[in-house]
């Protein structure tokens, strides 16, 4: 990625597609492994309990394979929001540079950004052995953690030097970023959050509403 001069960094899950992949992927096990796991997911993304206490466990009642995370990642393109591949064409012509930072898996993203015509993605490597059965997670990345995605954030204005940088996103974990970015916007098509809501500088219910923000 050359050094962008407007760096647009885009949650995954319930903003770039109506999924949240993680939920995608228990639902995959069974109505009890789902229920459990998004339960987690919930109170995450709502900010009542850390990302942290909940990310080690949900992929260990799944133990996703590397065949899950392809099915998932059609998923994504099934579900994309529908405005978004043509809104971020319009960016990119405009001067921004797009990349998708998330809590979710770089396996399963990896189509989605492809379609999308996104070139980086900031995002949790799961780790698989030559069978494509599950090992683990890179648990040093930031989004692991609460505080994950500010932290990201330093890390791309350090190696990018960007002169604007926007975030877009639903959850809790996005509304974090506020005081790292030039203008935070929350995204409310799929899920509305009322912290987000409140907290952000702008909110929106389809990319369609973005340009018009970033003028």
């Amino acid at each position: 990625m050359a050094n962008p001069s407007k760096l647009l960094c885009l949650d995954c899950d319930a903003t770039l597609s109506a999924i949240e992949g993680i939920d995608e992927l228990a639902r995959l096990r069974g109505a009890e492994v789902l229920a459990r796991v998004a339960a987690m997911t919930a109170e995450a993304m709502d900010g009542k309990i850390p990302i942290e206490q909940v990310f080690a466990r949900r992929l260990d009642l799944i133990r996703p394979s590397l065949a899950d995370m392809a099915a998932i990642g059609r998923l994504y393109v099934e579900q994309v929001e529908p405005t978004a591949k043509e809104v971020l064409g319009r960016l990119k012509s405009a001067g921004w540079t797009p990349l998708i930072l998330s809590a979710g898996y770089t396996q399963s993203i990896a189509p989605l950004a492809a379609f999308l015509g996104v070139d980086r993605i900031e995002a949790v490597r799961l780790l698989f052995d030559e069978r494509g059965g599950y090992l683990g997670f890179d648990e040093n990345f930031p989004t692991t953690r609460a505080g994950g995605k500010p932290v990201r954030i330093a890390g791309l204005k350090r190696e990018l030097r960007p002169a604007r940088v926007v975030m877009v996103g639903d959850g809790v974990s996005d509304l974090e970023t506020r005081p790292s970015v030039d203008l935070f916007v929350g995204f409310g098509r799929y899920v509305e959050r009322a912290k987000v809501k409140v907290g952000a500088a702008a909110f929106i219910r389809s990319f369609a509403e973005l340009p018009a923000l970033l003028a």
